[in-house]
């Protein structure tokens, strides 16, 4: 019986032969369920094979909670394996078809599995990739604060002119009714995505859509600003060990213990 320490350098390194065989042959069995999904959604396909793809959906979804099962067994905190990334993929991936038995169509949302696609930038050593994966993520953890202050600055720009156009245009032009309607059609202008479906017609109007088209263009550079600046100080790793203690993943090249928590790498 293969023991948990060599169980874990399958499952979660990609270094070993068996470990790449494993991952190699999980993204195989990803592809094949994430297309079984999407085929299953044609009407006439599934009309006609209902029943295979009902079946295979199923033995995917087996294979898959066996695996989540093996994953939790394997590290030395499953709750907090559980609680990571890919964990959490990992048990949505699995949820939905057990979820169909209470809720029809739920299974749809098994497209999920597709995020487990990610594994391949590990599986095919293209750290580099997975490195700068991690650095967008940093980034946009260390830029969560100025981006919701951000956010609610805009909300209350989008209300003020919403409401400053209600009162211009007002309802007996047809199209601003009310003011929930005109801060819809702020966010629209100001987000320069202009569906056209709400248009002002008052000169007044029109030289404030002016306006917010041209602060649209100006605002939409600040949350690139603020995350761009933070992935210039984000730090990087080097390679794909997994530390079994605490979960934490992409260690230097010569890294011989966690740099979390000191737990010995097993390369």
């Amino acid at each position: 019986m293969i023991d948990r320490d060599r169980l874990h350098e399958i499952i979660f390194e990609a270094d070993t032969r068996e470990g790449k065989l494993f991952d190699i042959l999980l993204l195989w069995i990803i592809i094949a369920s994430v297309v079984t999904v999407i085929v299953d959604s044609v009407e006439s396909i599934h009309e006609r094979y209902q029943n295979v793809l009902y079946f295979l959906e199923w033995i995917f979804t087996i294979i898959f909670t066996i695996e989540y099962v093996l994953r939790l067994y394997v590290v030395k905190h499953p709750i907090k394996y559980a609680k990571s990334f890919f964990g959490i993929i990992d048990l949505l991936s699995i949820l939905p078809t057990y979820i169909s038995l209470f809720i029809a169509g739920s299974q749809y949302l098994l497209v999920i599995r597709a995020l487990r696609l990610l594994r391949v930038f590990r599986i095919l050593k293209l750290v580099k990739f997975t490195r700068e994966g991690m650095h967008i993520l940093l980034a946009l953890r260390k830029s969560l604060y100025k981006i919701v202050i951000f956010l609610a600055f805009v909300l209350t720009l989008v209300t003020i002119l919403g409401s400053t156009m209600y009162m211009i245009e007002g309802s007996s032009n047809g199209m601003f009714s009310d003011i929930p309607t005109s801060i819809y059609w702020a966010i629209v202008t100001l987000t320069t995505v202009g569906y056209g479906d709400i248009t002002p017609v008052t000169a007044a109007g029109q030289f404030l859509a002016a306006i917010i088209m041209l602060m649209g263009y100006a605002i939409i550079a600040v949350p690139t600003g603020i995350v761009s600046a933070e992935l210039s100080k984000s730090a990087t790793s080097e390679n794909t060990h997994t530390c079994r203690q605490c979960g934490h993943a992409f260690h230097e090249d010569d890294a011989k213990f966690c740099k979390e928590c000191g737990e010995e790498l097993h390369s």
